[in-house]
């Protein structure tokens, strides 16, 4: 529902409606002005009033009684120095009926370091950028960087390190909270790093909260947590790629000497051959030979086989 704007006295902010209105003595306060609301609403109803701070959270929340007239004036809160609870910016004023079903009515105050400026109120705009790595080795240190500017410069110095990042903290994956409140260290001005160990494997989310002249920033990365890291595998691939060359190597040696096996294997074979064409001649020769000496042997035997009957002839004829 859009915020309707009118002015009864100086910066004075009216947003009114049937049964409830609510109107602020400024639009814009500096730190020790006083926050003063009014309005009307029931006689006699219990109201409460709440102030969100630029985060949406809840900075004040009080409550009142309206008068029997139903009109109300309430100091609703005395601005104090600027701090990470209640940095510049926009705050939200609400006031809820608890007679009325609930209505509320809100209306938008700045809170600024000074107050001249009505229609463009001062502000201070910090940005904060977070470096981590993508992936890491849990129980292996990591270090993650932060850059805080404000409208392009860099802020902030050694000195102011924990004012400036004391309420950084990491989520891990369990659920648990880990603030790094001390840990930051000075690279230059609006550069810092932190060195940090995982002890979880999961996804952490670095949140950097910058604070300083009381505007707040906020900066986020996530590391990604391994049993090990990348080095430590691509080391273990070089490893891997190492033995495959050395097995490579072994079986050309063995492709080689089975090549040499070979060649071997058919000399072996070619004086096999050679080896039993010459005992097929020896046979040949061994054979010829032997009928040789066959022919010799048989006249021989024929002429001893003679003399053997004559001598057995004359001796049965001296019987």
């Amino acid at each position: 529902m859009p915020i309707h704007y009118s002015y009864a006295q100086s910066d004075t902010i009216n947003e009114e409606f049937a049964g409830l209105s609510l109107f602020t003595n400024s639009k814009v306060y500096a730190p020790s002005h006083n926050l003063q609301i009014y309005g009307t609403g029931l006689p006699e109803e219990n109201l409460i009033l709440r102030l969100f701070a630029p985060d949406e959270t809840i900075a004040k929340f009080d409550q009142l009684t309206t008068n029997a007239d139903g009109s109300f004036n309430y100091s609703l809160l005395t601005w104090p120095q600027p701090s990470s609870n209640f940095p510049y910016g926009t705050y939200t004023v609400e006031v809820i009926s608890t007679a009325q079903n609930g209505i509320s009515k809100t209306i938008d105050v700045k809170f600024s370091s000074t107050t001249d400026l009505v229609d463009v109120p001062v502000e201070r705009h910090i940005n904060t950028l977070v470096f981590a790595p993508e992936t890491a080795a849990i129980n292996q240190p990591i270090r993650v960087f932060v850059q805080t500017t404000s409208d392009g410069l860099l802020i902030g110095n050694e000195a102011g390190i924990k004012e400036l990042l004391g309420t950084t903290h990491v989520h891990l994956p369990s659920g648990m909270t880990v603030t790094l409140t001390n840990s930051f260290k000075a690279l230059h001005q609006g550069l810092y790093y932190v060195d940090y160990t995982p002890i979880e494997e999961g996804t952490h989310v670095f949140h950097v909260i910058a604070f300083s002249q009381g505007t707040t920033s906020h900066g986020s990365a996530a590391t990604n947590v391994l049993s090990q890291d990348l080095g430590g595998i691509s080391e273990q691939i070089i490893r891997l790629n190492t033995i495959l060359d050395d097995t490579s190597k072994e079986l050309d040696v063995l492709k080689s000497e089975i090549e040499g096996f070979d060649n071997t294997l058919e000399t072996a074979s070619e004086k096999i051959d050679e080896s039993t064409g010459t005992i097929s001649t020896s046979v040949e020769f061994i054979s010829e030979a032997s009928s040789q000496l066959n022919s010799l042997l048989f006249p021989i035997i024929a002429s001893i086989g003679i003399i053997v009957a004559l001598q057995i002839a004359i001796l049965a004829r001296r019987r």
